[in-house]
């Protein structure tokens, strides 16, 4: 018994030795098998190659760039995320030709409906052209290979000589190149495509897909070179370029595996960064003001074939730019935003510059505004010990006084008066402009802008000539100034001499944070004494009440009182020489000229037969100045609160029920002899309210005065009459009395006031 057990438990062991024999062996062939594969199968090498990136891919998770705003709030450049689609017209996702041509005619009628671009038949022939151009058959070289498959076809075919046969091997090359096939589209319309015949595939299969951040401008072209690029193809410049690390953030990396298709997941990985969006800038720009002024300008520009234009609108007292336009005639003739004139355009400004000599001539020289120069009367003149010559555009008079040259912007009054208050110390007079910071940049509160620095002549300079010019200087050549700097200039002089650097931008935020602010900066407390100023700001006004400027920002022309100043240069820079006759027409302004709130400076460069700076640059600034000036409520006359109640010394007469409720709210006492129908109004001195029911009889004329044209119109043409009424406001007059007898048909004449 003890045998047969030992027996039974020998061959129990051994079928487990066998089966674990068998285990092994079956692990040992998987085992060779995955080295075999993995190490040494060409196959398996074709294969990773083909979906290399496609189960574990790195990608780049972009920063959400930051947004410009104005002041007011409106976003001025927004980012929105868009999504690229590349399909690969090589992969095995289109090896079967009738499923493909399927699909493809089926999207392509789609993609033509959704898009409007193209034709469905466009559309597909672009399909079927890719993908004829991604498969190529080459042939590799003939081999023998048995005729058939299996053991007993073969030994069949070697009963008939007939084993083996030779063959010509090929190679399908596929080209993986992506193509787009359509524009970038946002992520509403992708979740629409998708859907879509080929795009509803495996992603990574048929077609790859690349999410970017794309820039968007709301005002299209408005001040388009001050907001500005950052792009690597289109270049850089504006704001989008000064701030960009700002606006950009930082992009983020993560690793990703496919889980399905379709489907990506994060894989957990040191190399796993997240992105981090970029900052809002808010900028000082009035959008309102900046369309009227960029509207205005090319007008005038187109209507004179101007090359180029700027204008530029201050705050007075924080300096901050509330427009900036810029305009520039390409090839096309189109006038367009291109350069940034206001910042990096250096002209010699002409007689614009004369604030600054009468600053000179006020304030560092003491003169009074009584000191009289003889212009000559419009003739030439020569000033100065080499006898410059000199002349005016018209005549100014012979013996003029300091306001009456400025108003009639008189170049021999202050080409005499400068040289001759300083030609014995020319550094007196060029430390003083150094004062007004006309030699240096004026942006100082934030990055560079790219603005220009003036060319300022001083003594053992290389634009420094002896005695000519200070001559040149006193009616502004010799000097080359960008726009920005005359308007600071300008805008110290409207912010009661204090000088103010120009402001752009007020802060950066990051989630409603407020991260970094630009303040304010002050360039000079005071530029000049409170004395000189007082008479520099009376000559400036005279100039826009009998001077060259009157014919735009005079009484009638402009709804407020201006200061500003006209400018007229010859422009020779580069190719362009004084012969070719070039002119930069400028003017200043700044207003209401009591209480100043608003500086403006317009300049043109043209070489048409307008180029005077009243006539070419004035038109601009007595628009933008009605604008401004129309829109600011504030400005007009406010109802103040009395300490007394007040009652109303009028009312309308008309319905009852509406008179007597209004008679109820303001009145101290209402009389009436009914609560309902038609009646007539009046207020006593006591402003009691007596309310007067109409007579019913239809067949009499009713008291119409005091009503208002609705209610009157209803109750005649209700008694049959025809009505005709001249003015506004309420019936002051009727052509028939109250009470006379009436024909049905007959007119009655109103008068309303």
């Amino acid at each position: 018994m003890a045998e047969k057990q030992r027996k039974i438990k020998d061959d129990i062991l051994l079928r487990v030795r066998a089966l674990y024999m068998l285990f092994i062996l079956v692990g040992l062939i998987i085992l060779l098998r995955l080295i075999c594969v993995q190490f040494f199968s060409r196959e398996t090498r074709v294969n990773a190659e083909k979906l290399d990136g496609k189960i574990f891919t790195e990608k780049t998770i972009h920063a959400h760039r930051g947004t410009i705003y104005s002041r007011t709030g409106d976003p001025l450049a927004i980012s929105i995320f868009r999504y690229t689609v590349m399909f690969d017209f090589g992969c095995e996702g289109f090896d079967n030709d009738q499923t493909f041509r399927e699909q493809s005619d089926s999207l392509s009628k789609l993609l033509a409906r959704f898009f409007k671009d193209r034709t469905a038949r466009e559309y597909y022939d672009k399909m079927i052209s890719e993908r004829s151009k991604r498969f190529k058959v080459r042939y590799i070289k003939d081999t023998v290979v048995p005729r058939s498959e299996g053991f007993i076809a073969r030994l069949f075919d070697r009963m008939h000589g007939e084993e083996f046969k030779t063959v010509k091997l090929y190679d399908t090359i596929r080209d993986h190149t992506p193509v787009r096939l359509f524009r970038d589209v946002d992520y509403n319309e992708w979740q629409t495509l998708k859907t879509y015949p080929l795009l509803n595939w495996n992603m990574g299969v048929v077609y790859d897909m690349d999410k970017h951040d794309n820039r968007v401008f709301p005002r299209q072209d408005l001040a388009r070179f001050t907001i500005g690029r950052s792009s690597e193809t289109a270049g850089t410049y504006g704001l989008e370029h000064v701030f960009r690390e700002e606006l950009s953030g930082k992009d983020g990396r993560e690793l990703r595996q496919r889980i399905a298709p379709g489907f990506w997941g994060r894989v957990d990985s040191k190399i796993n960064v997240d992105s981090e969006d970029g900052m809002d800038l808010y900028t000082t720009l009035d959008t309102d003001i900046q369309e009227v002024a960029d509207k205005a300008l090319r007008e005038q520009l187109q209507r004179n074939g101007a090359k180029w234009g700027t204008t530029i609108v201050m705050e007075v007292e924080t300096g901050d730019i509330l427009a900036m336009v810029n305009l520039s005639r390409n090839s096309q003739g189109e006038y367009v935003e291109n350069f940034n004139h206001a910042m990096m355009s250096r002209t010699e400004p002409g007689s614009t510059f004369k604030l600054a000599c009468l600053l000179a001539l006020v304030d560092e020289a003491g003169l009074p505004l009584s000191t009289t120069y003889d212009t000559g009367h419009g003739k030439t003149v020569e000033v100065g010990a080499v006898h410059t010559r000199v002349r005016d555009s018209h005549d100014c008079g012979g013996e003029i006084d300091m306001k009456t040259a400025v108003a009639q912007s008189a170049n021999v009054y202050f080409a005499k008066a400068i040289y001759q208050t300083y030609w014995q110390d020319a550094d007196r007079f060029t430390d003083y402009l150094r004062h007004l910071h006309l030699d240096r940049k004026v942006m100082v509160g934030m990055p560079d802008m790219g603005e220009a620095v003036p060319r300022f002549p001083y003594r053992g300079s290389s634009m420094w000539y002896p005695h000519t010019t200070l001559v040149k200087l006193g009616y502004g050549y010799g000097i080359e100034l960008a726009p920005i700097q005359m308007a600071t200039l300008y805008n110290a002089v409207a912010n009661d001499g204090r000088m103010v650097a120009p402001r752009l931008v007020t802060e950066l935020r990051k989630d409603d944070k407020t991260v970094r602010e630009y303040p304010v900066e002050v360039l000079e407390d005071k530029i000049c004494s409170r004395q000189s100023l007082e008479k520099v700001r009376e000559c400036l006004e005279e100039v826009a009440i009998s001077g060259t400027a009157k014919d735009q920002l005079g009484a009638g022309k402009v709804p407020c009182s201006v200061g500003a100043k006209t400018g007229t240069a010859q422009y020779a820079q580069g190719a362009i020489k004084y012969s070719d006759h070039y002119y930069v027409g400028s003017m200043a302004a700044y207003f209401p000229a009591d209480k100043p709130r608003y500086t403006i400076y317009t300049s043109i460069l043209t070489n048409g037969a307008n180029y005077y700076g009243t006539s070419l640059a004035g038109p601009v600034n007595r628009k933008v100045v009605t604008f401004i000036y129309n829109r600011e409520h504030d400005w007009y006359g406010r109802v103040e609160r009395a300490s007394e109640r007040q009652y109303p010394t009028a009312i309308k007469g008309g319905d009852i029920a509406q008179a007597r409720k209004v008679a109820d709210r303001f009145s101290p006492r209402t009389s009436f002899d009914r609560r309902a129908g038609w009646g007539t109004v009046k207020v006593d001195s006591m402003s009691r309210v007596e309310i007067t029911s109409l007579d019913d009889d239809m067949l009499r004329m009713p008291d119409v005065v005091g009503m208002g044209l609705k209610d009157a119109l209803f109750i005649l043409e209700n008694r049959g009459l025809k009505v005709s009424f001249t003015g506004k406001g309420s019936v002051r007059s009727q052509s028939i009395r109250a009470g006379e007898p009436l024909r049905r048909g007959s007119t009655v004449y109103l008068k309303l006031r």
